[in-house]
C-alpha cells in the first residue's frame, strides 16, 4: 500500500476566482467596493490607472518597465522573485526569447523540486504521522496520505486564492487536471493492461466526484462562495471518507460470512485496499540486504552525518539506465538541500531513520526554514521590538535545544521522543512546497502576460500537464506490473480530494481572512468550456464501464484518448476566439 500512498496526485487546483473588492476582471481597487473602469494611459505611463498586465506588450518599449512598475494589476502579493520586473526591465527586449526559455526551464526544475519534496519527504512523514497515531490504513489513506499525494495541490490553491488575478489559473489547472486524469491517464491504463474493474470503488469514486463537480459548476454560476458552501465542501469530504470506511467494514463483514461457507473470493469483489496489500506483499524484498557489509562495525558521528547528507545511492546507480541518471543529476541538489534542512521518520527500518548528528542539525535548520518560508520570509526578516530578527530568535533556540538533544542521546538508539521530528519534518517539507508552488503559479501568470494568454488555458494545458505527469507515470508502472485496478482507482479517489479540500479550505482561509463572501467571476466561455468536458467525462465513464460489464477493454481506452483530443482542440479555439459566444 506504500507505493500507492507515495504516488503523487498532482494537478495544482483551485477553483474560485478571488475578488476582495468589486472590480474590473483582472483588476484590483480600493477597498470600498466601487467598480474602477480601466482607462489606457495616454500618454507614455506617467498615469497610474489599473490596467490589465498583458496590455504591457502593446506599449513602446521604453515604458514596459515603468508600466509594470507602477501599475497594481502586475504586482504580486507572494514569492521570492518578480518574474515580470525581471522580463520587461532587466531583459533587453531582442534577448525576450532567453528571459522566456530561462522561466520554462525553472518551471520545469520547480516541477521537479515539488515532485521530489512530496514524494521522499512530506508523504514518508505523514506515514510515520499515522502510524504513531495508530490510525487504520483506510482511515489514513484518505485523510493524511491523501493530503500528502495532493499536497501541491492544495498548497497551490492556498496561493492562488489569495491573490485574483492566479484564480483563472487555478480553475484551468483544476479542471483541465481533471479531464487529463480521467481521460488520458484512465484511458492509457486500460490500452496497457485491460482489466476487469471493482464494481463498488468505481461507483463510489465517481459518483463523490461528480457531486464535486457539480458543486463547483453551481458556485461559478451563483458568482460567490459563502461560509456555509465553504463549509459544505469540508463537510462533503468527511462524508467521503466515512463512506470508505463504512464500504470497507462492509466488504470484510461480508467476506468473513463468505469464509463461513466457504465461498472463493473472486478478483471482482477484491477491493482497493486488498491490492494494495497484494502490492506490497509482492514487492517486499530488501535487496539493501545483500549489500551489507559481513563485519559490523561502529561509524563515527562524522561517517553517520557524511552518509545521511548523500543522496547518491551508488549500487541503485550502477543498475539504473542513463535516462535514470541524467533525471538523478538534476535531482541531486535539491535532495541534498532537502535531506539538510527536512527530517525524515521511517518507523518500517529498526532505528526509524534516526540519525543523531543530522537530526540535530535539523533542530536548527528546519525551524530557520520554516520562519524564512512562511509568507515569503515576511515574518523572518520581522525585528522584535525593532532590535533582534526573529531569524535570529530562532537560530539561538534552535542551537540550544540540538546541544541538549546531542549530549542526551547516542547514534545507535532513537530517543523516545524522535517520532516529534515527523511532525517537524512535515511542516518544514509543507512550506517548502507551498514556497514552490507559489513561484509556479507568479511564473505561469507572467508567461500569460508575455504571450497574452488567459490564465485559464496556462492552468489547462501547461500547470495540467506538469503536475499530471507523475500521475501518469506511476499509474502506467502500476498497470504494466499487472495491478491496473488499483491505478484505476487512483484517477478518481486522488481528485476528489484535491477538489473538496482545495476549494474547500481555500475558500474558508480567504473568508476568515476577509470576513466577507469569495467573490467568482468566471473567465469567459472557457471555464463553462472546461467544466462541461469534465462532467461529460464523467458521465461517460460512468455510463460505458457498467456497459461492458466492468471489462475494461483498449477500445474504451482509445475512446477517452479520443476525447481528450477533442477537448483540447474545442478549448483552444475557444481560447483564440474562433468558438465564441455571439453578442445580443
Amino acid at each position: 500500500m506504500a507505493g500507492r500512498w507515495l504516488d503523487l496526485r498532482r494537478a495544482l487546483s483551485v477553483l474560485c476566482v478571488l475578488l476582495m473588492v468589486e472590480t474590473v476582471p483582472g483588476a484590483r481597487g480600493p477597498s470600498t467596493g466601487t467598480h474602477i473602469s480601466p482607462q489606457f494611459p495616454a500618454s507614455g505611463v506617467n498615469q497610474t490607472p489599473v490596467v490589465d498586465c498583458r496590455k504591457v506588450c502593446g506599449l513602446n518599449v521604453s515604458d514596459r518597465c515603468d508600466f509594470i512598475r507602477t501599475n497594481p494589476d502586475c504586482h504580486s502579493d507572494g514569492g521570492y522573485l518578480d518574474y515580470l520586473e525581471g522580463i520587461f526591465c532587466h531583459f533587453p527586449p531582442r534577448l525576450l526569447p532567453l528571459a522566456v526559455t530561462l522561466y520554462v526551464s525553472w518551471l520545469l526544475y520547480l516541477f521537479l523540486i515539488l515532485g521530489v519534496t512530496a514524494a521522499k519527504f512530506f508523504c514518508p512523514n505523514l506515514s510515520a504521522i499515522s502510524t504513531t497515531l495508530k490510525l487504520s490504513h483506510n482511515v489514513a489513506g484518505v485523510t493524511f496520505l491523501a493530503f500528502g499525494n495532493g499536497a501541491p495541490d492544495i498548497f497551490s490553491a492556498l496561493v492562488a486564492f489569495s491573490d485574483p488575478h492566479t484564480a483563472g489559473l487555478a480553475v484551468g489547472a483544476l479542471f483541465g487536471a481533471g479531464v487529463l486524469v480521467t481521460t488520458v491517464v484512465a484511458g492509457g491504463i486500460t490500452i496497457l493492461h485491460p482489466f476487469m474493474a471493482a464494481s463498488r470503488p468505481f461507483f463510489r469514486d465517481i459518483v463523490f466526484y461528480m457531486v464535486a463537480v457539480f458543486l463547483t459548476f453551481i458556485m461559478l454560476f451563483r458568482g460567490r462562495v459563502t461560509l456555509p458552501w465553504a463549509l459544505g465542501y469540508l463537510g462533503l469530504y468527511v462524508f467521503y471518507v466515512v463512506t470508505v470506511i463504512l464500504c470497507t467494514w462492509i466488504y470484510r463483514w461480508q467476506r468473513r460470512g463468505s469464509l463461513v461457507y466457504s465461498m472463493p473470493v473472486t478478483p471482482e469483489i477484491l477491493s482497493d485496499s486488498e491490492e494494495d496489500r497484494v502490492s506490497s506483499n509482492t514487492n517486499s524484498y530488501d535487496y539493501g540486504d545483500e549489500y551489507r557489509p559481513l563485519l559490523f562495525y561502529q561509524e563515527t558521528t562524522a561517517q553517520i552525518l557524511a552518509r545521511a547528507l548523500n543522496p547518491l545511492d551508488y549500487m541503485k546507480w550502477r543498475r539504473k539506465s542513463a535516462y535514470w541518471k541524467a533525471l538523478k543529476v538534476f535531482k541531486l541538489p535539491v535532495e541534498f538541500l532537502l535531506l539538510l534542512t527536512v527530517p525524515v521518520v521511517d518507523p518500517d527500518k529498526d532505528d526509524r531513520n534516526w540519525k543523531r548528528p543530522l537530526n540535530c542539525l535539523h533542530l536548527v535548520i528546519s525551524p530557520l526554514v520554516i520562519v524564512l518560508t512562511l509568507q515569503s520570509g515576511t515574518y523572518g526578516v520581522y525585528e522584535i521590538g525593532g532590535l533582534v530578527p526573529v531569524w535570529v530568535v530562532v537560530v539561538i533556540a534552535g542551537t540550544a535545544l540540538a546541544s541538549v538533544t546531542f549530549f542526551a542521546t547516542s547514534n545507535s538508539q532513537p530517543p523516545r521522543l524522535h517520532w516529534l521530528f515527523a511532525f517537524l519534518g512535515f511542516l518544514t517539507s509543507a512550506l517548502w512546497i507551498n514556497a514552490a508552488a507559489t513561484e509556479v503559479v507568479n511564473i505561469l501568470r507572467s508567461l500569460g502576460v508575455v504571450f497574452r494568454l488567459s490564465n485559464t488555458v496556462l492552468g489547462l494545458t501547461l500547470l495540467a500537464w506538469g503536475n499530471s505527469i507523475g500521475d501518469a507515470f506511476s499509474d502506467f508502472t502500476l498497470a504494466r506490473q499487472g495491478y491496473p485496478r488499483m491505478a484505476f482507482s487512483a484517477c478518481f479517489g486522488g481528485i476528489i480530494f484535491n477538489i473538496l479540500v482545495g476549494v474547500g479550505l481555500g475558500c474558508l482561509l480567504q473568508i476568515s481572512r476577509s470576513h466577507t463572501d469569495v467573490k467568482l467571476e468566471p473567465d469567459g466561455l472557457l471555464v463553462w468550456v472546461l467544466a462541461g468536458a469534465l462532467g461529460l467525462s464523467l458521465v461517460f465513464s460512468l455510463v460505458s464501464v457498467p456497459l461492458q460489464c466492468f471489462r475494461l477493454s483498449r477500445v474504451y481506452g482509445f475512446c477517452l484518448l479520443l476525447f481528450y483530443m477533442n477537448f483540447l482542440v474545442v478549448a483552444l479555439l475557444t481560447e483564440f476566439g474562433v468558438i465564441h459566444l455571439k453578442s445580443m
